[in-house]
């Protein structure tokens, strides 16, 4: 198949699908994927995020085809601005005794 057409009939919702067959080495019904099937995705799924990642990750493969590699300084700034580490702001851990479990 062409790239193009390829690339023209993926959609975002095929592109995840894919994308967690890779990462899985399953479809999201639970069926393994074959060593063909899970080439074939990978390639997809590299073709698409070069042509529409615009904001890649690390080790992604960022819009225009270079794979993004984050630094360590750009991980702390992404960690240390994200929700997740901002909502839980209290220091307090709770403790409980064996018995209390």
């Amino acid at each position: 198949m062409d790239v193009s057409k390829l690339l023209a009939a993926m959609t975002p919702e095929v592109y995840e699908r894919m994308s967690f067959a890779v990462e899985t080495g399953k479809w999201p019904d639970g069926t393994p994927l074959t060593s063909e099937q899970r080439d074939s995705a990978m390639q997809a799924v590299m073709l698409y995020q070069s042509k529409y990642n615009t904001e890649a990750q690390h080790m992604t493969v960022a819009a225009g085809g270079e794979i993004k590699f984050k630094t360590k300084a750009e991980f702390k700034r992404e960690f240390a601005t994200s929700p997740e580490s901002t909502s839980n702001t209290s220091s307090d851990i709770a403790r409980f005794e064996h018995d209390e479990l």
